[in-house]
């Protein structure tokens, strides 16, 4: 009857190890660094605020896609990125980033790069590509990832 629960025992403690192994798990978040004395209703209105020194304030990450913020640690990391859209790297410790890399991004063609071809569905159902929206002084297109409507 003892050695019955040994098989039992030993399967709660590598499935206890391994929910441990993917708690820390390296993943990655994009978003703007704002100063923590901001919250998410502010940094999804870019606040001025949000870009000004408060006491006590540290970095942290404004997820724009999900309209969080995350605090980061070590903060090393994000010193001359204020106001930057970045992709960090690292585990999630409750509602801090164990940064491991953090990265700038880069949104947008550069000056004088030429769109690649694309086709979409439009609101009302039709196809458009870069043709068909190309108007006689050029196209200006814009994209929203994080779109209230």
């Amino acid at each position: 009857m003892k050695n019955c629960f040994l098989p039992s025992i030993s399967v709660a403690l590598s499935i206890a190890a391994l929910a441990v192994g993917q708690a820390r798990k390296t993943v990655s978040w994009s978003g703007v660094i704002v100063y923590s004395s901001c919250n998410a209703d502010e940094a999804f209105a870019e606040s001025p605020d949000c870009f000004k020194y408060a006491p006590g304030a540290n970095f942290a990450l404004y997820d724009d896609t999900n309209r969080v913020m995350y605090n980061l640690a070590p903060q090393e990391p994000a010193a001359g990125h204020l106001g930057d859209t970045v992709t960090v790297r690292g585990t999630l410790d409750e509602d801090t980033i164990h940064v491991v890399t953090l990265e700038s991004m880069s949104i947008g063609l550069a000056v004088g790069q030429k769109a690649p071809g694309f086709s979409a569905y439009d609101q009302f159902g039709r196809l458009q590509t870069l043709d068909s929206l190309r108007g006689a002084n050029g196209t200006v297109l814009l994209f929203f990832r994080s779109a209230d409507w």
